[in-house]
């Protein structure tokens, strides 16, 4: 099993854009053979002390894949770099972090 925690920045006052179009792409990815958890998730503010400051402009992408040939699959899947074009102008940085089980 392969986890993927992508960061995504965002340009401030896009998130809003971004999601929508995340959303949009969601069905489809969860359509790919191999996957097992496609998700979006934004920072809360709790109050937890040992919480890191809430991120305004980020989107963190939760991911789980049966296997790296999946996570491949889908990276070089026509709709994602559809998706990719309609969002490249809303990013201000990406990093991806691609993970097994310990």
């Amino acid at each position: 099993m392969i986890h993927v925690i992508a960061t995504i920045d965002l340009i401030p006052g896009k998130r809003d854009a971004f999601l929508e179009e995340f959303h949009r792409l969601i069905p489809q990815v969860q359509a790919e053979k191999g996957c097992l958890e496609y998700t979006a998730a934004v920072d809360v503010a709790t109050g937890v002390p040992v919480q890191s400051p809430a991120r305004p402009n980020t989107v963190t992408v939760i991911e789980k894949w049966a296997d790296l040939p999946s996570l491949e699959a889908h990276l070089n899947a026509p709709h994602v770099a559809a998706y990719r074009e309609r969002v490249k102008n809303m990013l201000a940085g990406l990093k991806l972090q691609i993970l097994q089980p310990a």
